[in-house]
């Protein structure tokens, strides 16, 4: 593949800052193997293809030919283990690997990240061609928002009218990096009733607000418990229904809990990397609280095409392309880190060709 643009991630970062450890705790704990070519947020054109791809497609069996524009899921699973054969859909396996993240470039074939110009696909990559209509800055985020699928997983868990999400909910989002802001966006779509977003960075709660923001709040000029205390106010004394999790850090866990209702749904994505722990009160935060924790750590592969199609079908209604908000060619690597890692950015890509 021809790479045309590849997103920094929030898991891009952590490796950056030596935050390599990966599934901590299970039989996927992983360290990254260094040298290494980062970049699992790709899109690119197809240079080249073997006979089998050309006749069986991408994931969803749509013929392809050179010069198409695909995306790729970065996780490869075996096929084999209880994951993989018990939980459709959901790269759990235990001997998952990651575009980016897995693969040392010391080793044949080396091109496997997409911060360079060419990347090579690994036999039974997951990969999907994307819509005319789709342009490849918009497409660079089909990754996250396939993360977004997350959300349909809390619908799932709405059979109850008191537990996970359903239209009308009030939900907080804790962090509207890249992956918060897509969240942002497909709450909108789903219906939710109000959604209200928490940073410390004025630059990303703007962000917040074009893509469908109802309320937004920064945590550096407010206190914890005038945060609780206007969540609770804003519900009539109950608790939001749903809080999202989307920061790198685990402090604000806590805080998220005591902004639910009773039977609330917490939804933990942000600490993809370990980067330490809280103490949380069995009684206070779990038991009196009735909570339902939701940790999920991938996106199931089959979210891509169904982003793909919500970036199409709400072009007119979402800017998605002003989530990118800078660019950088492969020799300033170091300063688009260095941009990623600021409050002052949306998401961060990579174009290998300027």
């Amino acid at each position: 593949m021809r790479v045309e643009l590849s997103g920094i991630c929030g898991t891009d970062k952590h490796t950056y800052q030596g935050e390599t450890k990966q599934y901590a705790g299970t039989e996927s704990e992983t360290d990254t193997p260094f040298p290494i070519i980062q970049g699992h947020e790709n899109v690119g054109i197809i240079e080249e293809l073997t006979p089998a791809i050309e006749e069986s497609g991408d994931f969803y069996q749509t013929q392809v030919k050179v010069g198409d524009r695909i995306v790729m899921c970065p996780d490869m699973i075996c096929g084999k283990c209880f994951y993989c054969t018990h939980i459709q859909g959901y790269s759990w396996c235990s001997k998952s690997q990651c575009y980016g993240n897995s693969f040392t470039s010391a080793k044949w074939p080396h091109l496997l990240g997409g911060w360079a110009e060419y990347m090579y696909f690994k036999p039974g990559t997951f990969f999907y061609k994307v819509p005319d209509a789709v342009p490849p800055r918009v497409a660079v985020l089909a990754e996250l928002m396939a993360c977004a699928a997350s959300l349909d997983k809390l619908r799932d868990f709405s059979s109850y009218s008191i537990e996970g999400f359903t239209s009308g909910d009030t939900v907080v989002v804790f962090g509207v990096g890249p992956l918060g802001l897509l969240h942002v966006v497909k709450l909108g779509m789903m219906g939710a009733g109000r959604i209200i977003c928490l940073d410390k960075s004025e630059y990303r709660l703007d962000l917040a607000k074009k893509m469908g923001a109802d309320l937004t709040i920064n945590v550096d000029r407010t206190s914890k418990g005038e945060r609780i205390e206007l969540i609770r106010s804003l519900t009539g004394g109950i608790g939001a229904d749903v809080v999202l999790h989307m920061t790198n850090r685990p402090e604000p866990v806590i805080e998220g809990i005591e902004m639910l209702r009773r039977g609330g749904t917490l939804l933990e994505m942000g600490n993809f990397a370990d980067t330490g722990e809280v103490p949380i009160s069995m009684h206070r935060h779990v038991l009196s609280k009735n909570l339902r924790l939701i940790g999920l750590s991938n996106h199931p592969i089959t979210a891509y095409g169904p982003s793909l199609k919500l970036f199409e079908k709400y072009a007119q209604h979402y800017p998605f392309a002003d989530l990118v908000t800078h660019e950088f060619g492969l020799e300033q690597v170091d300063e688009a880190m260095q941009m990623s890692i600021s409050p002052e950015s949306g998401k961060v890509v990579i174009n290998p060709w300027i």
